[in-house]
């Protein structure tokens, strides 16, 4: 099967979206099992942080082995669904505390390496001078993917399996509708192996100042959004009952990060036209200020909490596709998909440190402070987009838009 430019785009889009309700499906649940299992926090922060070194692990095995490049997209994105799927169904046969679900989750996290860079990569082969917004269109289907759990958890109230099982069959349905993809004609020629590669990314010095503005952006972005539902209800819960505070943190959740599509379809459309250093440096000063201050809101009125998290919620993903884009641009075509691999590996590894900082500060410090520190991300991606600018490779950047 397979299609022309639209159809396909769209497909690959649908596919992501149904594909990454697996990464949150876990932690989407964290606040029910907190309430009804006594979950303990170090154990709700591996159900995020196991997808993370997952997909660290995935992302290293592919990056050595060249296997974006090596390895036909569209069977690397079925196989990866239908695995990853399998994983987190099997979240039900174990109690939430078992470590098996960890294992679970970990497995899921690997599997995914050959969704979210394989998607992206996908969706270069067809540009045709629109990389960003094709890019940025992948993450946003990244985004909403991402916020579908919530909005399962929300529809199914207190029954936090539904939202696992759901999870899984959209991951099906994902592997489903891959089969109707064709890889664009911007596709490089299959390059042999060499492990020496991967280390390109940060070899270059474009590179590696690209890769360094995605690290800062990725030391802020899954710490909120893994943490933000359980800040919403220790927030809400202080104005309403348990079971209010539950469902509407719930919904303020899949609002706070599905509004992120917005941002990622806007910023793609900007950055085309006016730069993606421009956008990036913007993005990361807007979402740097709403880290540093929404804990002042904690505990106030839920409508202003839920409006600065949701300038938050499009802010702080909506220059992600735009640090991929320039990798793209700015690396050799055959080696995009790896390129792409290596650089998300090495952001979700920076995100297991910054997940597991958030708990300890609540404990020491309160909701209040959680989420400050992570404003030292994205204000250091500033600086290194900034750089970016200055070299003569930008100019390879969006037509020479930086």
């Amino acid at each position: 099967m397979g299609g022309g430019r639209l159809t396909s785009l769209a497909m690959v889009t649908l596919a992501l979206v149904a594909a990454f309700a697996l990464w949150f499906s876990a932690s989407a649940v964290v606040p029910a099992l907190r309430v009804q299992e006594n979950l303990d926090p170090t154990i709700a922060s591996m159900f995020s942080s196991a997808v993370q070194f997952g997909f660290v692990v995935g992302t290293i095995v592919s990056a050595v082995f060249v296997l974006a490049d090596r390895i036909d997209p569209v069977r690397f994105f079925t196989l990866s669904s239908l695995i990853a799927g399998g994983a987190n169904v099997a979240i039900l046969l174990f109690e939430p505390s078992s470590p098996m679900v960890i294992l679970c989750r970990f497995m899921t996290g690997v599997c995914m390496a050959g969704i979210y860079p394989i998607g992206m990569k996908i969706a270069t082969t067809w540009a045709q001078g629109d990389m960003g917004f094709l890019v940025g269109t992948m993450v946003g289907a990244l985004t909403l993917g991402s916020a579908a759990p919530h909005l399962f958890n929300a529809l199914a109230g207190v029954d936090w399996r539904i939202t696992i099982l759901a999870a899984s069959i959209s991951a099906v349905v994902a592997a489903g509708l891959i089969q109707f993809v064709q890889v664009g004609p911007n596709i490089g020629k299959t390059p042999p192996f060499k492990a020496s590669h991967a280390l390109d990314a940060f070899r270059n010095k474009s590179l590696r100042y690209a890769n360094l503005g995605y690290l800062g952006h990725m030391w802020e972005l899954f710490a909120m959004w893994s943490w933000i539902g359980v800040f919403l209800f220790a927030s809400f819960r202080l104005s309403m009952s348990e079971e209010a505070a539950l469902t509407n943190a719930s919904l303020a959740t899949f609002a706070v990060v599905g509004a992120g599509a917005v941002g990622c379809i806007l910023g793609g459309y900007w950055a085309d036209r006016v730069g993606r250093t421009a956008v990036t440096m913007i993005s990361m000063a807007v979402s740097g200020t709403c880290a540093l201050a929404v804990g002042f809101l904690f505990g106030g009125d839920p409508i202003w909490l839920v409006a600065l998290c949701l300038i938050w919620g499009i802010s702080v993903i909506a220059d992600s596709a735009q640090f991929s884009a320039s990798v793209a641009e700015l690396c050799e075509r055959d080696l995009v998909g790896t390129m792409l691999t290596v650089q998300t590996g090495a952001g979700f590894l920076l995100t297991l440190i910054t997940i597991h900082f958030v708990p300890p500060i609540v404990e020491w410090a309160g909701w209040e402070c959680a989420f400050a520190f992570l404003a030292i991300g994205p204000f250091l991606g500033v600086i290194a987009m900034g750089r970016l600018r200055t070299l003569p490779d930008a100019k390879k950047i969006a037509g020479g838009r930086m």
